[in-house]
């Protein structure tokens, strides 16, 4: 460390500094516009100049290495009369319609030219004539507003090491371009947004300007739409450079469940995935669960945190997905936990819901006994009925029961023979028990579970198989690989289909549907449903069996106790999960309707910080359990990198599946893996970048002036 004055007044600073670091370091301001405190100075914009003692002329600070003993002065007549030329040159060339800027209000030359007083009334101005380039995907490029202060050069050479941006020559006029102005995507830009991040104006600029509130989320969108806020860059990160135990690890800070959600998991995430504006999104959920397959337990098994024993009992009713998680986390907060669950195995939904073809049995429970292992007593064929005396026995409850009954649509022929529920029906085929099902099969609605009726009616040797909905195709709920592998195995979809009647004969029994085309279709104020049918469009389809994929509900009794929503939902407090009932919490679908597991998941995580609390506890479940690495701050580049390819998994043909629950999608191979992890955009490292102070973001003597 060395002494230095500035202004009279002592700092300290290490060996090799510059000046002008020093001096904002200690809180003392000299204007500048192209220093940045992540980026090497080049001393362009000639606006930190400072005066040293015993030398004749002002010399620039950003270039002045600080030496032991120095004096310096920061302003003076010189010192001022060099600041106010350089930015009125710099302002000769700048467009004067700040108010019209996408960064208005958020503009460092903006604040320094308030800063300073300086307008370029006494210089001839130009301008420079550039069109603004709006064809790059992410970011616009606009170039008349560019002060060359060339720190998008140097974040994008030196920082990054990608080199794109380059100084380039139009006439008379210097600026900031590609190679033979290529677009972004043909110049192998990695697009990870440091150019934008560290540009003073709006010459390189994000295309949505964020507001400062959510600018975070909205950048790194994978991360903070993912209901559990897994860091997905970070264990995507460690899975392109072959780390799968630490990218576990990762995942399992914020999830008990990967290897289950590397099959169904919803994965939000992906369609607001930037990578997708760029060519095609990240495949997000196959990464998650290569690395789970691959995930030696490493960092995680036996570790991480488990806090004493409090004493405090807790019993949670359902062992779901969301009752499982907030058993977890309640456990490791040192609390006893017992789960009561009324179907003979743990899971729910992903136990006795979703087909095994997409979810393997011997994943979840695997998974399942991970819990449990933790010290979870489960006791299984337990049907709660009273909640409320429930309550005497334990210091909290959990109500995670999930909506285990399915919704029988009010229309004429509903009380035939051959009608089935989504939810019976894929229990009973879980469950190896009779279905119920003939040859010619019609299911009634467009969702997921839908279709997981309609694959596994196939699978059961039904030979005739049509799906139908209110939806528009377009507008259908269901992911899209599951309508096309369905439309593979065979399977009719008929969107837009108004639900007429069900068709019976004499015996009672199930012989079709009748439907109308729908035109439009849509919900009003109180979500109840317009449709406008096309004329002279009825029509019939043949089937003995109709299943009512339509919706599911909670089948808890009125006598249970708690206070009722829509559906049967149980009421919670939005913030605790607290129902009416003093102690009693309620989570997961129950609550909210049928979503997600993902969602279910977090919800789990959500009412396991408020029952801690609640017994006295901080509620704070985070957990550190993959080894923190530093971020890297060069990505370099990589040939045709905007234009690399979305990795395909690799699924079983219709043929060698349809007529067997067999695993239908084997994710990424393992020679693909890298490369679909290497397509990242990276977006969290423009994170780390540092963000750039303005005058008054600094308390020195300085950084007092007013404008």
């Amino acid at each position: 460390m060395i002494t230095i004055t500035i202004d009279g007044k002592q700092i300290q600073t290490e060996q090799g500094t510059s000046v002008l670091e020093a001096a904002l370091q200690n809180n003392i301001y000299i204007p500048h516009i192209c220093h940045h405190p992540d980026l090497k100075d080049i001393s362009a914009c000639k606006l930190c100049y400072v005066q040293v003692e015993g030398q004749d002329k002002p010399v620039t600070s950003c270039m002045l290495k600080a030496e032991d003993g120095m004096n310096i002065v920061t302003t003076n007549e010189e010192i001022q009369h060099l600041r106010n030329v350089a930015m009125e040159l710099i302002l000769a060339a700048h467009p004067e319609d700040c108010s019209t800027c996408p960064k208005y209000g958020n503009c460092e030359l903006q604040n320094l030219i308030q800063y300073m007083g300086v307008s370029a009334a006494r210089m001839r101005t130009r301008v420079k004539g550039f069109a603004c380039e709006t064809e790059n995907p992410l970011y616009d490029h606009d170039m008349n507003r560019c002060i060359l202060c060339g720190r998008c050069v140097r974040a994008c050479n030196d920082l990054r090491e990608v080199k794109v941006l380059q100084y380039q020559k139009k006439g008379m006029e210097t600026y900031v371009g590609t190679l033979h102005e290529k677009l972004l995507k043909d110049a192998n830009c990695r697009f990870c947004g440091a150019c934008a991040e560290v540009c003073p104006t709006g010459t390189i600029r994000d295309k949505i300007n964020y507001p400062a509130a959510e600018r975070k989320e909205k950048l790194v969108p994978c991360r903070s739409t993912c209901p559990a806020n897994t860091d997905v860059p970070r264990y995507i990160r460690f899975v392109k450079e072959g780390k799968y135990d630490e990218a576990a690890a990762v995942i399992r800070e914020k999830v008990p469940f990967p290897l289950a959600l590397g099959h169904v998991c919803s994965h939000v995430c992906e369609a607001e995935c930037r990578r997708c504006a760029v060519n095609e999104p990240i495949s997000i959920r196959n990464i998650k669960r290569y690395a789970a397959e691959k995930d030696t337990g490493k960092y995680w098994r036996n570790k991480g945190k488990q806090l004493p024993d409090t004493g405090k009992n807790i019993c949670v009713v359902g062992a779901g997905p969301a009752g499982l998680t907030a058993a977890y986390y309640l456990r490791k907060q040192g609390h006893n936990v017992t789960v009561k669950e009324a179907l003979p195995k743990a899971g729910g939904m992903l136990q006795y819901g979703i087909p095994s073809y997409r979810m393997p049995r011997e994943v979840l429970d695997q998974e399942i006994q991970y819990i449990l292992d933790r010290g979870i007593e489960l006791e299984t064929g337990v049907k709660v009925q009273n909640i409320a005396e429930l309550k005497e026995q334990y210091d909290a409850v959990l109500v995670a029961i999930g909506n285990h009954e399915g919704t029988l649509l009010p229309m004429e022929g509903n009380d035939a023979e051959g009608i089935l529920l989504n939810i019976d029906f894929l229990r009973n085929a879980s469950m190896g028990n009779e279905t119920g099902i003939g040859k010619r099969v019609i299911v009634l609605g467009g969702g997921n579970v839908a279709f997981d009726c309609a694959r596994t009616a196939k699978r059961l040797g039904a030979e005739e198989i049509h799906v139908a909905c209110l939806e528009a195709r377009d507008k259908m709920t269901a992911d899209e690989e599951e309508i096309e592998q369905a439309q593979e195995e065979g399977i009719q979809v008929h969107p837009a289909q108004s639900f007429e009647k069900i068709l019976k004969g004499n015996d009672n029994k199930v012989t079709g549907v009748a439907f109308s085309d729908i035109l439009s279709f849509t919900f009003d104020e109180n979500h109840r449903a317009i449709i406008e049918k096309a004329e002279d469009s009825y029509h019939e389809i043949e089937a003995d069996t109709v299943i009512f994929a339509v919706g599911q509900r909670c089948g808890l009794s009125p006598e249970a106790g708690m206070e009722r929503g829509r559906a049967n939902s149980i009421k919670a407090d939005e913030k605790t999960l607290e129902t009416d009932i003093q102690g009693v919490f309620a989570c997961g679908d129950v609550t909210y309707g049928t979503k997600s597991v993902i969602l279910a998941i977090a919800d789990g995580r959500k009412v396991a910080e408020s029952i801690d609390k609640y017994l006295g506890g901080d509620g704070d479940i985070s957990e550190v359990l993959a080894p923190v690495e530093e971020h890297p701050t060069a990505i370099g580049q990589v040939d045709g990198f905007g234009y690399e390819s979305r990795r395909k998994p690799q699924i079983l043909s219709a043929k060698e599946r349809k007529d067997n629950f067999k695993m239908v999608d084997a994710g990424i191979c393992d020679a693909d893996i890298c490369q679909e992890a290497s397509r990242c955009l990276q977006c969290d490292l423009r994170m780390d970048i540092t963000r750039s102070k303005i005058w008054s973001d600094y308390d020195g003597e300085e950084g007092e002036k007013t404008c």
